[in-house]
C-alpha cells in the first residue's frame, strides 16, 4: 500500500494548497489526500479562474513528485433546512469532483446528511436524493463518490450508517457503479470491535481514514495516541482483499485553543502558550510518516 495523508493537517498554519503539499512533501509523504471540505463563496476554488488554481497544484505536485490518490469534498448537512447552505454544499461538492478530474484523483469523501427524527428508510431515501445530484457529474469526471461510517459519538441518537453492515445496504440502494464507501478507524474504534464491520462493507471498500482515539471522542489522533488496536484493523484490510491507499486523517492530534471537542482552558493574563506551532506540526507530519511506513512494513504491505 502507498501512505497518504491529508493536506487538512495544515490547514491551521498554511493558506494555500501549495503551501500545505510542500510541508507533507518535507515530512516524507509521496501521495496525498486533498482535504476540499472547508470552500466558501469566495475561496479560489469557487471562483471562474478555479482551473488556473488547480492547474497551478498540479504542477506543484508534479514537482515535487507528490501523487494526488484521494479527496474529501465539501463538509456540510445536505439534509439541512437552510437551502442556502444545501445548495452550496451541491455546488462545492461538484466542484471539487471536477477537481479530481484534473488531478486524477478517483475516490472522493462525500459525507450523509443527518437529522433529528427520521426513521433508517426516511434517512436512506433522503441521501439517495442528495447523492442522486452529485452522481452524473461523478461518472461524467470518471470520480467514485464515498459516503463514510460515523458514531454515535457525533450523532447522538440520530440514524446514520456507523456500521459496515448498513453502510453496504445504503450503497446497494443507491445503486451506482460510482458510489462506494470509505471507512473511518476513528468512527469505527468509539463503536467498538472493527474486524467483522470492515468484512461486511466488503468488495465497496474504496479508501480508508486511518486514525485513533481513546474511544470515547472522535479525536483524529496519529496511530498510538489512542486504543484502537491496528492489527485488527489490518488483518480485516488483508481479508476483505483492500487495495487502496493507506491514508491517515490524523490532523487533531495537535489542537488549538478552540477545538469543536471542547475549548482549552483560558488564562486570559497570558496566552503565549495556547497555540501549537508550525515546528511541532512538522515533527508530528514526519512521526506519522515513518508510523504508518512501520505499520505497514509489519504486514509486508508498504510500497514505497
Amino acid at each position: 500500500m502507498k501512505i497518504a495523508t491529508t493536506t487538512g493537517d495544515f490547514n491551521r498554519f498554511c493558506e494555500t494548497d501549495i503551501e500545505k503539499i510542500t510541508e507533507l512533501h518535507r515530512a516524507g509523504f509521496k501521495c496525498i489526500d486533498l482535504n476540499m471540505y472547508t470552500f466558501t463563496p469566495d475561496c479560489a476554488y469557487m471562483q471562474d479562474g478555479w482551473r488556473n488554481e488547480v492547474e497551478k497544484l498540479k504542477t506543484k505536485a508534479d514537482k515535487l513528485g507528490l501523487e494526488f490518490v484521494q479527496a474529501h469534498s465539501q463538509g456540510g448537512n445536505s439534509l439541512s433546512d437552510d437551502k442556502a447552505h444545501v445548495e452550496f454544499l451541491v455546488a462545492a461538492t461538484l466542484r471539487s469532483i471536477e477537481i479530481c478530474k484534473m488531478l486524477g484523483i478517483k475516490n472522493t469523501v462525500v459525507h450523509a446528511g443527518f437529522k433529528k427524527g427520521i426513521t433508517k428508510e426516511e434517512w436512506f431515501k433522503a441521501n439517495k436524493a442528495f447523492y442522486e445530484r452529485l452522481l452524473p457529474t461523478a461518472e461524467k469526471c470518471g470520480v467514485n463518490v464515498l459516503c463514510e461510517n460515523s458514531t454515535r459519538a457525533n450523532m447522538g441518537d440520530m440514524y446514520y450508517i456507523n456500521s459496515g453492515k448498513d453502510m453496504r445496504e445504503f450503497i446497494e440502494y443507491v445503486g451506482h457503479p460510482n458510489f462506494h464507501g470509505c471507512w473511518d478507524t476513528g468512527h469505527a474504534n468509539c463503536e467498538g470491535a472493527q474486524y467483522d464491520e470492515i468484512l461486511a462493507l466488503g468488495e465497496h471498500l474504496y479508501a480508508i481514514h486511518f486514525n485513533d482515539n481513546r474511544g470515547i471522542q472522535d479525536e483524529h489522533l496519529a496511530p498510538y495516541l489512542g486504543t484502537m488496536n491496528s492489527d485488527e484493523v489490518m488483518h480485516a484490510l488483508i481479508d476483505v482483499g483492500f487495495k487502496g491507499a493507506f491514508t491517515l486523517e490524523c490532523d487533531s492530534s495537535l489542537r488549538g485553543y478552540h477545538y469543536w471537542l471542547g475549548n482549552r482552558r483560558s488564562y486570559e493574563q497570558d496566552k503565549r502558550l495556547a497555540e501549537p506551532q508550525l515546528f511541532m506540526q512538522r515533527k508530528i507530519e514526519e512521526m506519522m510518516c515513518l508510523t504508518a511506513e512501520y505499520i505497514l512494513k509489519q504486514y509486508e504491505l508498504f510500497e514505497d
